[in-house]
């Protein structure tokens, strides 16, 4: 592995990078970002938390995982969200150990059971994850994808 998987909480020097990545992948306003990962740096609680997969001082993949992820099920909480591996980096494992790591970092938070909005179909289930129902996405014409994940061990590649 010529990566490392890093919680942001733990590298308060990587946010606005961070920020400024994500920003770039989703086109969620950077202040948005921002005050999120602040949040996680500045802890008090287990949600906001940001996750980034690292060579260097380059981001090859990252993660959050923060309340909703933009949909109708409010009681379904806390989301994985922005999930995204560089393009020219995928097919490599980072998704997997991103999962993998968030499922068990989380767990330790006292969070076990996570949820991640999608329009994949297969994807996260290679992950050890389940597909649970539907739910409409705040501004999609079509519903997407609620997958579910509750800790009993490694979630992930």
């Amino acid at each position: 592995m010529d990566y490392e998987i890093l919680n942001l909480r733990d590298h308060p020097e990587r946010l606005e990078r961070a920020a400024a990545w994500f920003h770039e992948k989703w086109g969620v306003p950077l202040d948005a970002y921002r005050e999120s990962m602040d949040q996680c740096v500045r802890g008090g609680g287990p949600v906001p938390q940001w996750y980034l997969a690292a060579a260097g001082g380059a981001i090859l993949g990252g993660l959050g995982v923060i309340e909703n992820d933009f949909h109708d099920r409010r009681d379904l909480a806390p989301n994985v969200c922005a999930v995204y591996v560089e393009q020219d980096r995928r097919c490599q494992g980072i998704a997997g150990a991103l999962l993998a790591h968030v499922c068990a970092d989380m767990a330790g938070l006292g969070v076990p059971t996570l949820y991640l909005l999608t329009d994949h179909t297969s994807f996260y289930e290679r992950y050890g994850w389940e597909f649970l129902c539907t739910a409409q996405g705040d501004g999609e014409a079509q519903p997407s994808r609620i997958y579910a994940h509750t800790w009993s061990g490694p979630c992930g590649a």
